[in-house]
């Protein structure tokens, strides 16, 4: 049973009250606690050594990207993040240095998004190191993007690069707080979630809770110089444009609009965002499947990204 196996297996029968706007299945989940004009988010993600980052990781980008992995979710939301608690467990022989500079990274990044960090829980885990954060945000009412609406007719857009980013960028990305509460303030985003497990994978929970198909371009996708290069240096790696699609921790956006808007943003998203790539890669269409179109035709997509216990 692998990761995704699991959480479907686990969640089908998840308690639930009236506050549960959107539970379990997308990047957040989305309560209603009665404030006003606002609905409240709610995430949690982990770390862990060996598989998120190595020891001899430096501790200040181990703490950024704890946190950063929470609000690239928030993100995927057009949240606004607001209040973040840290559970941290350490081997029983752990060096205080080293755990101040992890919380010296996740602070500084926490500061630079206004983000309080209110409390946590320290305990031992014999053998490596686990940081698990839970975040909660705000986003206006009825302004929450989910993964669930995409149409068919949709373009499909990517923020920034993909692939590579084992060459320091998992470690280093820019949660898109800014650029994903802009589109929602501008345009009529229907689908919208982070890419953590890789375009081929993430876009498959997107069209699944859509309950629709794409057609994405080879000749599109935004290959990141890092998979490139790594292409080309070494023959046992793989393709460029597979890496872009497979390789994960990308931490882009993923989302959907009408096609008639897509000029217009690409247009709008220049002016505002000269620094950051946006790229149209494709079409939402009916049926399941997701093809992949290249100079040999379209053919059915067999690539996946990252699943933990495959």
């Amino acid at each position: 049973m692998n990761e995704f196996e699991l959480i479907a297996h686990l969640t089908k029968s998840l308690p639930a009250n009236d506050s549960v706007v959107a539970g379990a299945g997308d990047d957040c989940a989305v309560l209603d606690l009665g404030v006003p004009d606002k609905l409240i988010l709610f995430k949690t993600d982990a770390v862990v050594e060996g598989v998120h980052f190595m020891r001899e990781t430096p501790p200040e980008k181990i703490g950024r990207k704890a946190l950063a992995r929470c609000l690239s979710d928030l993100a995927a939301m057009a949240g606004t993040p607001t209040a973040a608690l840290v559970t941290m467990a350490l081997p029983e022989k752990f060096e205080v240095e080293f755990v101040s500079g992890i919380y010296s990274g996740l602070n500084a990044l926490a500061e630079k998004y206004g983000v309080a960090v209110v409390g946590g829980e320290t305990t031992t885990n014999p053998g490596r190191m686990l940081i698990s954060i839970a975040l909660l945000g705000i986003v206006p009412r009825g302004k929450q993007i989910l993964r669930s609406g995409a149409k068919v007719g949709d373009a499909i857009f990517v923020t920034g690069e993909l692939g590579g980013s084992l060459a320091g960028r998992h470690l280093e990305f820019e949660p898109r707080l800014t650029e994903a509460r802009w589109l929602a303030e501008h345009f009529h985003v229907h689908a919208m979630m982070d890419l953590s497990d890789g375009l081929a994978g993430d876009l498959r929970h997107l069209t699944a809770a859509s309950q629709v198909g794409a057609v994405l371009l080879k000749s599109a996708l935004p290959v990141s110089r890092a998979a490139k290069l790594r292409a080309r240096e070494n023959s046992r790696a793989q393709p460029a444009a597979l890496a872009a699609l497979t390789d994960g921790e990308d931490f882009e956006l993923l989302f959907t609009v009408a096609s008639p808007d897509a000029v217009k943003l690409l247009d709008a998203w220049k002016k505002k965002f000269s620094g950051l790539k946006l790229s149209c890669i494709g079409k939402i269409v009916a049926g399941e499947e997701i093809h992949l179109r290249d100079q040999h035709g379209s053919h059915q997509l067999n690539a996946h990204g990252y699943v933990h216990f495959a």
